[in-house]
């Protein structure tokens, strides 16, 4: 149905998800986790999952301050790794030893959004990277960590800037983020740019037609087409009605019956490597059936 409940019924049957849907399942960081994370950002504190068994130095009472960043800042293609290191001191500036802190890596998603909500505009994915102790100094690393997307989920709306999160909890409650710090950074994930082609069978459609869409992925040198996804939208709400995955080839064939209100068409494509970019192309389809303006 249309988002807003007005106006005539909107078809989903070549749609695999409602119009006001994100169209790939994302996995959300945990609601309280989040919410918790935003309360400590607004208190420069931090909160994370239940600490290991390991005794930490941690005293009732002690504040502290934790840091965390990349070495390198930004990868690329052929370099994707890094090293994550940071600190935890004490508000006097003294190291504190022996504090386990959580370490995540967050690949982001821009939330589509067409209707200007007060939603969200980010879907999170994130990953466990690990949860080192601090040493004697204060200080904590996870060397060579792979800045990278490693689950099948899309990458439609994937944003290349992924974040590395630092948490730590003093008792491991995050029902009480008065006792929790936070940190973050980012690390820039350059990806190299992509194309796609196209051919339609008609360029001025009316209901009950059938519009075909037939074209051909084109990635960096050395980068296998095969499974980037391609995405067809015809209405303004929702991002794609059909979609398809480029062959061996990169070429790639799909079809959609045309409703009387479709009035967007364009081409959105996904390639299945965080470090390739998708290609955004629109379509000249003029829909004969909407009302004259």
């Amino acid at each position: 149905m249309r988002r807003g409940g007005t106006g005539a019924a909107r078809r989903n049957s070549s749609s695999p998800v409602p119009s006001w849907s994100c169209p790939v399942p994302r996995t959300s960081l945990p609601t309280r986790l989040a919410a918790t994370a935003a309360l400590l950002l607004a208190a420069s504190a931090l909160s994370a999952p239940t600490a290991s068994a390991k005794p930490s130095d941690a005293a009732p009472g002690d504040a502290y301050t934790l840091t965390v960043s990349t070495n390198p800042t930004s990868t690329d293609y052929d370099n994707r790794r890094v090293d994550v290191t940071g600190t935890v001191t004490k508000t006097d500036g003294t190291p504190a030893p022996n504090i386990p802190v959580t370490i995540q890596e967050v690949v982001r998603f821009t939330t589509w959004n067409p209707w200007g909500d007060p939603i969200d505009p980010t879907y999170y994915e994130p990953r466990d990277l690990g949860k080192p102790f601090t040493d004697a100094n204060g200080k904590f690393t996870i060397p060579d960590v792979d800045i990278d997307h490693v689950t099948g989920s899309s990458l439609l709306n994937v944003q290349h800037e992924v974040q590395i999160t630092a948490l730590y909890d003093e008792d491991g409650d995050l029902n009480t983020p008065q006792d929790g710090y936070y940190a973050d950074t980012t690390v820039a994930a350059d990806a190299k740019s992509s194309s796609v082609t196209y051919k339609v069978n008609k360029k001025k459609v009316k209901a009950g037609d059938i519009l075909t869409v037939q074209g051909k992925v084109t990635l960096p040198k050395g980068v296998e087409p095969q499974g980037t996804e391609v995405f067809l939208q015809t209405y303004w709400e929702q991002e794609y009605d059909v979609k398809t995955t480029a062959e061996d080839d990169g070429f790639f064939v799909m079809s959609v019956r045309v409703s009387g209100y479709d009035d967007t068409f364009e081409l959105r494509t996904a390639p299945t490597d965080l470090y390739v970019a998708g290609a955004h192309q629109p379509l000249p389809i003029t829909n004969t059936s909407l009302p004259r303006r």
